[in-house]
């Protein structure tokens, strides 16, 4: 493994006679980065790893920053699951530190539990209901929607119109850029609502951070020597001279395909990182503020997930916005319309596998990405004739490298289809 944190070629140089990549994977996060190691450490493959950003990663990379603390250069990275597998997987190049993620919201003034619980509402309204009393009271006020379909639908047709004013539609509106009547019901479908106390934010059987951060991690994961990684390299440059069978995209798929139907609507973030003079700012990691009249929608406090001690503490204040670098696909019916006409060629493009929240435009949590990319290496695997334990994707991590087939295409310049 090469070039984690030096300066880094634009591109790989021509390689001479039959020496080339089995696999060039275009993106250093999680799918590109499971997917190398995959191929590398199961099948023996040579993979030729890029990243247009200038370290691995993705936009789950953190950093200790000039006070000591380990930030998250792209804001708050929460690792949870309920697949066992995906847990495992990763814990061979991490050990964990157990975090339970608890989010508070500003709302009238003060700070209350997200997703609204029975603490939420006794707090609001100066109640002291049971959790049979909270059941009552959201559904006296729920206002239920025989179609649910908008965001909107979901919240109103649960808590009803004033809940979902307070703490839902402006979040939603700076989040989106949209109004939640206008997006999937998907957006706010995620958020559950409880009568009870729990105030975790998730409700995963596995929660935990990585004890060293997820930089460490991923540096653990890409150290093989089959592995060769270039950083600050832009695809359309590498591919103009690197020697490779088979290309993994975890890019955007409108990107790679030219944007021929035109652009995939995106939500971006910009980011405002300080560092204060004190020893603790908020009581939680994450504090949200669903008011329209501040332009950020949370701010994050990274000791909380870290554990570190230190005298100051470090901040990332969190804006959306409508330009940038790609991160939330927009939920609407158009957008999925728009996309399915790329899925179309992606599916007609041979020897490239497009992986990955960008690449298939949807909002995937990070296990969901782990799984996505580990239940594609099974694939090749078996669709190369591996041995049968090398093909059980998580289950055949130690076994022997297989030779690459010599009767592979080799591409020495791949143009975008």
């Amino acid at each position: 493994m090469r070039d984690f944190d030096g300066a880094a070629p634009a591109y790989v140089g021509r390689t001479d006679g039959p020496a080339v990549f089995d696999y060039l994977i275009v993106g250093a996060g999680f799918a590109g980065s499971v997917l190398a190691e995959r191929l590398a450490a199961g099948l023996g493959k040579r993979v030729l790893l890029i990243d247009r950003r200038p370290h691995i990663g993705g936009n789950a990379y953190d950093h200790h920053d000039d006070a000591g603390v380990l930030i998250h250069r792209y804001g708050p990275h929460i690792f949870h699951t309920n697949s066992q597998p995906v847990a495992d997987y990763l814990s061979r190049f991490t050990q964990w530190r157990p975090y339970e993620h608890r989010v508070l919201a500003h709302v009238d003034g003060q700070l209350v539990p997200i997703p609204i619980n029975r603490t939420t509402v006794n707090k609001l309204y100066g109640l002291d209901l049971d959790e049979a009393g909270v059941a009552e009271f959201l559904k006296s006020r729920a206002e239920p929607v025989a179609d649910v379909r908008t965001s909107e639908d979901v919240v109103v047709g649960a808590v009803g119109r004033e809940l979902y004013e307070k703490f839902f539609r402006g979040y939603t509106r700076k989040q989106w850029g949209l109004d939640p009547s206008d997006l999937d019901k998907a957006v706010t479908a995620r958020v559950p609502t409880r009568t009870n106390d729990d105030d975790r934010y998730f409700g995963d059987s596995f929660q935990n951070m990585p004890l060293h951060g997820f930089t460490r991690m991923f540096e653990n994961m890409l150290d093989h020597p089959n592995i060769t990684i270039r950083l600050g390299a832009d695809f359309r440059d590498v591919v103009r001279d690197a020697r490779y069978r088979n290309l993994i995209f975890t890019g955007p798929v409108d990107e790679y395909f030219e944007y021929r139907f035109g652009k995939l609507p995106y939500r971006s973030l910009t980011f405002r990182h300080e560092t204060v003079d004190q020893e603790w700012f908020q009581p939680v990691a994450v504090v949200n503020y669903p008011g329209e009249e501040v332009p950020h929608t949370r701010i994050t406090e990274y000791k909380h997930l870290t554990g570190q001690t230190n005298p100051r503490t470090s901040l990332t204040y969190e804006y959306p916005s409508a330009e940038g670098d790609p991160y939330y696909p927009i939920p609407r019916a158009e957008n999925a319309a728009l996309y399915r006409k790329y899925q179309e060629l992606a599916d007609a493009t041979p020897n490239v596998h497009f992986v990955g929240r960008l690449a298939t435009y949807r909002y995937y949590n990070m296990d969901q990405v782990v799984a996505q990319a580990l239940a594609l290496y099974t694939r090749i695997a078996k669709a190369e004739g591996a041995v049968a334990e090398g093909a059980r994707g998580i289950s055949g991590i130690g076994a022997a490298p297989q030779p690459a087939p010599s009767s592979a295409p080799v591409h020495s310049r791949r143009e975008a289809s």
